[in-house]
């Protein structure tokens, strides 16, 4: 990488880098940098040709505050490597009380799906860039970024646009809407959860993928 580089960016002269050398930095993909852009987790300005360049002390910055001094970041998984065909849920809650009670529940339903927790929105486009999951549970009340925000992300996404979201908040349909409102195609769990209806929904779930599969197994 050229870290050498240097331009007249809005916040004067920068070293800095671009979205796929950032991924290398980072051993993330790049669409994971790309979701960490739109979502404001690094950040980013265009050049007038329509090119996205990260200031390296953005990146670097990351690297310590988010991921430690000294650790280094996991290898981005191929997401064609790890396409099992296993219905995946991503669940994203940073109550660690709440967080504890999902990684409780969710497993002992014995259903065909593998779980990921995590606490961060910057966790959540982690995994999300790595290999985007079947459905997300998301609450809206979020440190950092909210859940508003990295719906807005997704949606705007041509490739995760169509990501099915389950969202589970305290928050009144009132407050809902002053925020704006959600898709009207996502389902929403008032806390206090009732887990019975989660995990009716994700059985619909994979009742419908079932149905879609053999449909498309049919010559």
């Amino acid at each position: 990488m050229n870290k050498q580089r240097k331009l007249n960016s809005p916040e004067g002269t920068e070293v800095f880098c671009t979205t796929r050398e950032a991924a290398e930095m980072l051993h993330v993909s790049l669409r994971t940098v790309q979701l960490w852009v739109e979502a404001g987790v690094l950040k980013a300005w265009k050049t007038d040709g329509g090119h996205r360049r990260l200031p390296l002390s953005s990146v670097q910055a990351l690297i310590k505050e988010r991921m430690g001094d000294s650790a280094a970041p996991a290898p981005a998984a191929d997401p064609a490597a790890n396409d099992s065909g296993e219905f995946s849920v991503l669940v994203l809650e940073d109550d660690e009380d709440m967080l504890q009670l999902y990684r409780l529940t969710l497993p002992a339903w014995k259903l065909p799906v593998r779980f990921i927790f995590v606490s961060s929105v910057f966790e959540a486009l982690v995994e999300i860039g790595r290999r985007p999951p079947d459905l997300l549970i998301t609450d809206l009340r979020i440190s950092g970024v909210d859940g508003f925000e990295i719906i807005k992300v997704l949606r705007a996404d041509p490739v995760l646009s169509g990501l099915n979201v389950v969202v589970v908040s305290g928050m009144e349909p009132e407050e809902i809407e002053a925020r704006g409102g959600l898709p009207p195609e996502i389902t929403v769990f008032s806390k206090p959860l009732s887990f019975e209806l989660l995990q009716g929904y994700v059985k619909a779930c994979l009742a419908h993928r079932a149905l879609k599969e053999r449909r498309n197994a049919i010559p």
